[in-house]
């Protein structure tokens, strides 16, 4: 029986579902000019519409195929007929001679998200379909994936200023085309998605992969281990609630007795969780470090401990993590009217009127660079004084300037910079999303 094409409806559907949008929506959607992209380019114009919102189409041009931009311009052309407001971003970086798959897609989604948050777009739309979450899934079970893992991609992700929703994830492949057909839409196909040298496409060549009937199975067992990690997320959310609390200095105090109330996979996943937050590990720590540093927190509590660049320390019944100074981010000099994130913590805004010279580091690293402690002058204020090493800390050529979270400040020491915990892996997050 052929497909039947997409409708508005059920779109609007899966939109609502997802929810978070403004009453007249601004909405971006990466669009590639294959038929997924275009049938969901198509049907989301129409969805801001009724709302009196607005959207931009936006293709990115990786420039790895001669004809790449040629194709911008013809997907530009589509669009305009239909009144669709389109942009090209193109990754003019230098390619990296393997990996390139995975390389253009990092670029592609630095390069969607930046443009986003420029443009002040909180949400960004992409046309991951059923056979795509099962293309995932397969991946993920062949490479030995965990169980969160398994649940495949979620409809919404959060990132950095934009959050990047998928609303097709549960619609097939063929009913995307068929939209195309019925509304007499072109539309371009990659080479790459039939190359057998990347696995997705050795997946779509095999005939097995096609078969309907197989792939309702992988996307009800999708769904399946969606809902047990929605479950899971929630429990864990509720522990961090109770077990946790984040100092804007950076540090963060855990509770031992919640902690030891509960079970051991809960325990773990929090440790890493608050590791990652803390220490700004780039990528998700080893399991098995986790659970020693689980099990040697329980058989020995009163020894400090290391994991991820944090120190895991004791202190009056409590557990202290703080960041570990050895693996700092070394000190910045900050720049008038500038701003930047520092060490994958702090977001740091310099006033334009700030003093010159200034730089940014550790309290600790000021006097590593052979300025005498200042520790013995400064108020301790309620902090310990344990956590005094990695508070964040200004300086210029004349000796110490500003210890903000001490209250500390150089006597007509003006227009200092704004520092704000802002860690690149938050304690909390947008929870797992099954449409």
């Amino acid at each position: 029986m052929p497909a039947t094409p997409l409708k508005l409806g059920e779109l609007s559907a899966a939109l609502a579902a997802i929810g978070g949008f403004e009453t007249k929506p601004f909405i971006a959607v990466a669009v590639s000019g294959g038929p997924d992209s275009l049938a969901l380019t198509i049907l989301a114009d129409r969805w801001v519409r009724q709302r009196g919102g607005r959207l931009i189409a936006l293709t990115v041009d990786h420039r790895l195929r001669p004809e790449s931009a040629e194709e911008a311009r013809t997907v530009r052309g589509w669009l305009a007929t239909r009144g669709i407001s389109h942009h090209v971003l193109v990754w003019t970086d230098p390619k990296p001679g393997t990996g390139i798959q995975e390389a253009a897609r990092a670029a592609r989604y630095r390069l969607l998200a930046g443009w986003c948050r420029e443009q002040g777009c909180l949400h960004l739309l992409t046309a991951h379909h059923r056979e795509d979450q099962a293309e995932t899934y397969l991946i993920r079970r062949r490479a030995g994936s965990g169980v969160d893992g398994l649940a495949g991609m979620s409809a919404v992700r959060e990132m950095a200023g934009v959050r990047l929703v998928r609303p097709l994830l549960a619609v097939p492949k063929a009913r995307l085309v068929a939209l195309l057909a019925a509304e007499r839409q072109p539309f371009l196909s990659d080479p790459s998605n039939r190359n057998p040298v990347f696995e997705r496409a050795r997946l779509r060549l095999d005939d097995s992969a096609d078969d309907d009937a197989r792939i309702d199975r992988l996307a009800e067992e999708v769904h399946e281990f969606g809902r047990q990690r929605i479950e899971r997320e929630r429990a864990l959310d509720r522990l961090v609630a109770s077990a946790v609390s984040l100092h804007p200095a950076g540090f963060a105090v855990l509770d031992p007795a919640a902690i030891g109330a509960a079970d051991a996979d809960s325990v773990e996943k929090l440790l890493g969780r608050v590791a990652a937050c803390i220490g700004g590990a780039p990528y998700p720590l080893r399991r098995e470090r986790v659970a020693r540093l689980r099990a040697g927190l329980l058989d020995r509590p009163e020894r400090a401990r290391t994991l991820g660049g944090c120190r895991f320390v004791p202190w009056r019944s409590k557990l202290l993590v703080l960041r570990e100074l050895a693996g700092a981010a070394p000190p910045a000099r900050l720049e008038p009217g500038t701003e930047l994130l520092w060490d994958r913590h702090f977001s740091v805004a310099a006033p334009r009127a700030m003093m010159p010279g200034l730089m940014l580091g550790y309290l600790g690293q000021y006097g590593a660079v052979g300025h005498p402690s200042p520790l013995a002058e400064l108020n301790a204020g309620d902090l310990p004084r344990l956590i005094h090493p990695v508070l964040p800390t200004l300086w210029d050529a004349a000796g110490l300037v500003a210890v903000p979270h001490l209250g500390y400040s150089r006597a007509g020491a003006a227009a200092l910079p704004l520092i704000s915990l802002r860690p690149v892996n938050p304690l909390s997050h947008a929870g797992f999303t099954v449409v």
